[in-house]
């Protein structure tokens, strides 16, 4: 057959098949609930696996799941240098708690020394501190010296991460104690 001039023949006269388009949408993986309860049920186990997989991913320092308190390499360090370290603060509750039963004893000598024990722990919580963030300063200048956090926040960002039990902190420390940082 003669074409006229110009003329472009077709893929199906070529005798050459049209490819396919894959077909776009969503894919529905479970079949369609039965009723409203059943799908109220499906939305909740969802739900469920989606917070655990959170959790878990924010107990481990997963960078996708953590807060936005939690994130960046400033924070990752400050983690890492009060994990590092044994703080006054670990031990505050436990203080605070002996402190709490000498005080209700009726003994004058009793709740004068739980007094005294419950300044001697806030002055050392409030020494370590000093220390947590003369240490924090020193890391973030050499590590990261044109950094956008301020330095006051990342202090007391480690200060509070200090005065808690190691085994309560998340993310979970990275570091053992006595690393180096």
């Amino acid at each position: 057959m003669v074409y006229p001039k110009g003329y472009t023949p077709s893929n199906k006269e070529r005798g050459k098949v049209t490819p396919k388009r894959v077909a776009q949408g969503r894919r529905v993986q479970d079949p369609a609930p039965a009723n409203r309860k059943e799908a109220y049920k499906q939305l909740r186990e969802r739900q469920r696996a989606e917070r655990a997989e959170a959790s878990e991913g924010m107990r481990n320092g997963d960078e996708r799941y953590l807060l936005a308190r939690d994130r960046g390499p400033e924070r990752s360090l400050v983690r890492d240098i009060v994990d590092s370290r044994r703080t006054v603060g670990s031990y505050f509750i436990g203080g605070a708690v002996i402190v709490l039963i000498g005080s209700s004893i009726a003994i004058p000598a009793v709740q004068l020394a739980s007094n005294l024990l419950w300044a001697a722990l806030a002055i050392a919580v409030v020494i370590d501190s000093i220390f947590i963030a003369r240490r924090i300063k020193k890391q973030m200048l050499a590590r990261f010296p044109q950094t956008d956090q301020r330095l006051g926040s990342l202090y007391f960002y480690g200060i509070m991460r200090g005065l808690t039990f190691r085994r309560m902190r998340i993310p979970k420390p990275k570091v053992e104690l006595g690393a180096t940082v």
